[in-house]
């Protein structure tokens, strides 16, 4: 009888301790899981931001791009009317020397 308990008891050790290891897997498992998931919504989060960055960026950019197209609009119509006031001094230049030679 004393033989049956000694059995009997070892064999509560044996499932204690494969209670035990089942349980730490268990929980180390969890641990990876929660850590992974941390991680993963760390990096989505990230990712989003940087997103949110290229979109302002773009943004930006477009409307440097729409102000550089203006003062380019702008530029090209003053030089016209630069021209065109250079055009008219040079023919008054013009007609001044023309009545100048007319009266030597």
């Amino acid at each position: 009888m004393n033989e049956q308990l000694v059995t009997l008891a070892a064999g509560e050790d044996e499932w204690g301790i494969l209670v035990g290891a089942v349980g730490a897997a268990g929980l180390f498992t969890l641990l990876i899981v929660i850590v992974w998931q941390v991680a993963a919504t760390w990096r989505a989060r990230m990712v989003a931001a940087r997103e949110e960055q290229y979109r302002e960026l773009a943004t930006k950019y477009a409307q440097l791009l729409e102000d550089t197209v203006e003062l380019q609009r702008r530029m090209a119509e003053e030089q016209r009317q630069t021209l065109d006031e250079l055009t008219q001094t040079r023919l008054a230049v013009g007609s001044m020397e023309k009545m100048m030679r007319e009266i030597e």
